[in-house]
């Protein structure tokens, strides 16, 4: 009887003594589990290093390859087209001849304006040889000469010829055809020889034939109203070809159009970026990117623009000192560049910053930190390390 109790009994404690070393591993198990715990939260801190250098803020838009010199050239004589002496891709010189219209009735108008100009003159030889008043006879002289000049200038507009020199880019008629009378124009160039006239102009027109300069190419490109309030005359572009594999090469702004342009309630400005060394395969009509620095600053302490925090006009950063803590600080923000900012005063080259995890922009009046790392973590050394002491 006394060994049937004691046998439950040891059962028991068996049970209890398993239960005591279970929880003992789980409380073990669990302090490691939170320093561990600690542990990843510590590395997951994201730093970039202060350093110097140059911060460059730039504005970009696409652009098209375009002649800085073009010329629409139009006969200045009405009449059928007789004769086209050029074709698409043909070089021509100023003055060369080009086309021509019928001159029959041209010359006919001519030929009748000198035979009145001969009897108006023989009239006021008559009134002189006689003594009598000459006034009238000399008005009637004066007319028949302007009536000449106006028919010899018709007859001169049935030759259509050149108005610059350059490559003819279109022909836009035909043999057969009837060409109305009017000036050519031109952009980039004035000129006029023989019935045709060239005027400056800052829209591309169309004429009988078109003819541009293709060894003096320019880019023209439409900005934001914002970003051009920032553009002037004289700053650097550089310009990359969307078709030709690695090409880019380098410009100037020449001008921004004094007046907007609206498209689909959308503003943008033209602006003309010079083109002195184009790349071999050029030629008007090809899409680029243009990007235009309108900020640069060397030698400055700089750092990652996402590690700067911007409540209304004072910007913060959080420096992660040499023994791991982190102290908020308040800095002073020179050139806000495209990656970088220029810290101009509050850090020193070499401080290592934290980088915030969630980002938040708000109006002007608000708070406004990084938005993430800029290309390559903004060029830093250490971007993205981990705080001293945390591994």
């Amino acid at each position: 009887m006394v060994k049937a109790l004691r046998t439950p009994s040891t059962a028991i404690n068996a049970l209890l003594a398993l239960l005591i070393v279970g929880a003992a591993i789980w409380g073990v198990n669990l302090i490691r589990s939170t320093s561990s715990g600690n542990e990843a939260k510590a590395t997951d801190v994201r730093t970039v290093t202060v350093s110097q250098g140059t911060v460059t803020k730039t504005v970009s838009a696409d652009g098209t390859v375009e002649s800085a010199s073009t010329a629409a050239a139009t006969f200045t004589t009405s009449g059928t087209v007789t004769s086209i002496k050029v074709k698409v891709g043909d070089k021509v010189t100023k003055g060369q001849l080009l086309a021509q219209v019928d001159a029959t009735d041209a010359q006919r108008d001519l030929d009748l304006a000198n035979a009145n100009l001969d009897a108006a003159n023989d009239s006021l030889d008559r009134a002189q040889d006689a003594g009598t008043d000459t006034t009238t006879a000399e008005n009637a002289v004066t007319s028949a000469e302007l009536a000449v000049d106006d028919a010899a200038a018709e007859v001169a507009g049935t030759k259509l010829k050149a108005p610059m020199a350059g490559t003819v880019t279109a022909v836009n008629g035909s043999l057969g055809g009837s060409s109305s009378g009017s000036s050519s124009s031109s952009s980039g160039s004035s000129a006029g020889t023989g019935g045709s006239g060239a005027s400056s102009s800052n829209t591309s027109s169309s004429g009988f034939i078109d003819i541009a300069d293709l060894s003096r190419v320019q880019i023209t490109a439409a900005f934001s109203e914002s970003d051009t309030t920032a553009l002037k005359t004289g700053q650097s572009a550089t310009i990359t070809w969307n078709a030709l594999e690695n090409a880019e090469t380098t410009g100037k702004v020449v001008a921004v159009d004094p007046t907007a342009t609206t498209s689909n309630s959308v503003v943008t400005y033209g602006v003309t970026i010079s083109l002195p060394d184009p790349p071999d395969g050029t030629k008007p009509g090809q899409t680029v990117s243009v990007a235009v620095v309108t900020g640069s600053v060397d030698n400055a302490v700089k750092v990652n623009s996402a590690a700067v925090t911007a409540t209304g006009r004072r910007s913060t950063v959080t420096v992660l000192t040499s023994t791991g803590t982190q102290e908020v600080r308040q800095v002073e923000v020179g050139l806000q560049g495209d990656d970088a900012y220029q810290i101009t005063s509050g850090l020193t080259a070499g401080e290592r910053v934290v980088v915030p995890t969630s980002s938040t922009t708000t109006s002007n009046s608000g708070t406004r930190t990084g938005t993430g790392f800029g290309t390559g973590g903004g060029g830093f050394t250490g971007g993205g390390g981990a705080p001293p002491g945390g591994r």
